[in-house]
């Protein structure tokens, strides 16, 4: 039985932290075995807020594909791709733009924001004001019917749909499947600062290649209840950093609500829940860390890691361009192919 097709992955922006693990690659982890896993190093995703500094795009590609070959994402059970070099998302971007308003893309809740946040004002890059479109051509180029988003991100696979049902309705035939969007149950990790959104730049996150000494540092910093002064004092558990941490890491449930009732109660000091927290973490990430180090000791191993799970993914993604250009009555040249695997390589090296 062929399993569900599933689309996920990251802008190559900067390495991944412990925000990524609880979020999405401990998942990713599990669908490896129940979907056919394709992950996504979204280069061409990062440059539409990054155009003034590609070569932070560039070196950051194999920063996130040793993250991910770190955690345990195994390439002949998962799909890693490089969005660059598959030509079939770029040319169903723009066609899909077709079948979008600029009025519809503006009123996307997720772009709306997103706006709001960078303080583009009128400003926007095109290419960011066009990504519900690029994010569907993604999505459907891998026939995709599943995607892991956060739920601030539900309006783009809504968007996606919108995109398909049309695309269907001229072609008079289903040439390509709505996708389902995963929303996890764990939302997003807040900052060790308590800001809401943990980021690589923002200087509040702790990156899965975190030594020991910076993840002590990191832990000893976290926002904690402002007014536990004393451990006699009874402590608030929500909006504290630290117990928001606790649930998403500590596997001991039983103790940890019993931690968290002695801390609302009183006689339990931050040191201590912040040691626990600690403890956890240099656990989680100490192996990690080691088999990335290990792994980049061969740059080049990687690089074909990636460059194979492009080809394969480009074959995919070719001949779903393919489906929706000839479904839709568009005219087509007989062409000769050319050597992609050797222009690819090239490319990654």
């Amino acid at each position: 039985m062929n399993k569900p097709v599933i689309l996920t992955g990251d802008r190559t922006t900067g390495p991944l932290h412990i925000g990524h693990y609880a979020g999405s690659l401990a998942n990713r982890l599990r669908y490896q075995d129940t979907h056919d896993q394709f992950l996504l190093l979204a280069d061409s995703q990062a440059l539409t807020d990054n155009a003034h500094d590609p070569d932070k795009v560039r070196r950051n590609v194999v920063e996130v594909a040793l993250d991910y070959l770190a955690v345990g994402i195994d390439p002949n059970r998962t799909t890693i791709c490089l969005q660059s070099h598959l030509p079939a998302l770029a040319e169903l971007s723009m066609l899909y733009l077709n079948f979008v308003t600029v009025a519809r893309l503006e009123r996307n809740p997720t772009i709306k924001e997103e706006i709001h946040a960078r303080g583009f004002g009128r400003d926007i890059p095109a290419g960011f004001l066009c990504y519900p479109a690029a994010q569907a051509a993604d999505i459907t180029a891998f026939k995709a019917t599943v995607v892991p988003v956060g739920d601030d991100q539900s309006p783009l696979i809504e968007q996606t749909n919108e995109i398909v049902r049309r695309i269907n309705a001229v072609a008079g035939v289903p040439v390509l499947a709505e996708a389902r969007a995963i929303i996890p149950e764990l939302g997003r990790l807040p900052g060790i600062d308590g800001k809401a959104k943990m980021s690589k730049s923002g200087g509040n996150a702790i990156p899965l290649s975190a030594s020991s000494d910076a993840i002590r540092a990191a832990v000893r910093a976290m926002f904690t209840d402002p007014n536990h002064l004393r451990i006699e004092d009874s402590g608030q558990i929500e909006g504290n950093v630290v117990f928001t941490y606790l649930d998403a890491f500590d596997q001991d449930r039983d103790d940890l609500e019993d931690l968290k009732a002695r801390y609302r109660h009183g006689g339990l000091g931050d040191g201590a829940v912040k040691a626990r927290l600690e403890d956890i973490l240099q656990a989680l990430i100490a192996p990690i860390r080691e088999e990335r180090e290990y792994l980049s000791k061969d740059i080049g191993q990687v690089i074909e890691v990636i460059r194979t799970g492009t080809e394969r993914a480009r074959e995919r993604t070719e001949l779903t361009k393919c489906q929706v250009v000839q479904a839709l009555g568009l005219f087509q040249l007989p062409l000769t192919r050319t050597k992609a695997g050797r222009s690819l390589s090239e490319g990654l090296a």
